[in-house]
């Protein structure tokens, strides 16, 4: 089989993961990044430490831009970040590669296929606690990695053969037929679980004990948001995977806050306001977490 060429922006915690993965499964890894970055996966490579994966230790390639032919890119930099990462990847240097947004939210879709050719735009979510600790070096934190790929307007074939690719490289991916759905779905338990431990900046167990009522309220509010925008979900559901995941848990917005970065609050609370708002939906306990989050950060 030939080998992949893969383009990841963005070689942070998600980025650095998959781009560790798949370059010790003999994938072609590409790092896009800022100089400085650059330049040290350049000459060190990436580094993960997982007790899922094991520890990986890999040389790749990197640039600042791309200027040469890929398969796929990864975009896996944060939503507040896209606008200007993507200039790293012109349309004009692009081809005919596929991209791939692991980003959290459900609008960053419709801005790429603006962007870029809308059939070489493929949907992806990764489920996944994983940050950048140094340079090139990436923990990851959760003993699971899950990943769910789209079939959206892309050539079915093209979908599938990356999907397949990903699974041959140790990678859990599962390909979903509704794009829409699948990005719903990701958001309906991200963002109860972000807003919350954020807010309350406390790991999930915690929130699901101390915060009950608020976490409720945010999930039916999420399921009322999803149905205005005309995706059904099970709020029981819903419910019951949060209430599954380790009690450790930290969300990664939680992390962000923790170290004074910016958060995803327009791409993870404001995606659930936008959609309440065009169906008329109310959601006062979602846009008073996003409201309190966005308060803390505004400088006295």
């Amino acid at each position: 089989m030939t080998t992949w060429r893969v383009a990841v922006l963005g070689p942070g915690g998600v980025g650095g993961l998959l781009g560790a993965v798949l370059a010790r499964a003999g994938v072609d890894v590409l790092c896009l990044a800022r100089p400085g970055t650059a330049a040290h996966l350049q000459e060190r490579g990436l580094e993960l430490r997982s007790q899922h994966f094991g520890d990986i230790a890999v040389p790749v390639r990197a640039a600042e831009a791309l200027d040469e032919p890929v398969d796929a890119c990864l975009v896996t930099v944060k939503a507040h970040a896209l606008e200007n990462a993507a200039g790293a990847v012109p349309p004009t240097a692009l081809g005919d590669a596929l991209v791939v947004p692991f980003l959290n939210g459900v609008d960053h879709v419709v801005w790429l296929r603006d962007r870029y050719p809308a059939e070489q735009v493929v949907a992806a979510t990764i489920t996944v606690e994983a940050t950048r600790v140094a340079p090139g070096v990436v923990r990851h934190g959760t003993p699971f990695a899950m990943l769910q790929v789209g079939h959206g307007p892309a050539p079915r074939e093209r979908v599938d053969a990356f999907v397949a690719m990903l699974a041959e490289a140790g990678l859990d991916v599962t390909p979903r037929e509704d794009e829409r759905v699948m990005l719903w779905s990701k958001l309906a338990v991200l963002a109860p679980m972000a807003l919350l431990t954020t807010h309350a900046m406390a790991p999930l167990g915690e929130v699901r004990t101390a915060r009950r009522d608020d976490l409720v309220a945010v999930v039916d509010e999420v399921v009322a948001a999803a149905g205005a925008d005309g995706i059904a979900l099970d709020g029981e559901e819903l419910l019951a995977w949060l209430d599954s995941r380790p009690a450790s848990f930290r969300s990664s917005m939680m992390n962000d806050a923790e170290a004074g970065r910016p958060l995803e609050l327009d791409a993870i609370g404001g995606a659930i306001l936008r959609a309440a708002g065009r169906g008329a939906v109310d959601v006062p306990v979602t846009a008073r977490l996003v409201e309190e989050l966005r308060a803390r950060r505004q400088p006295d």
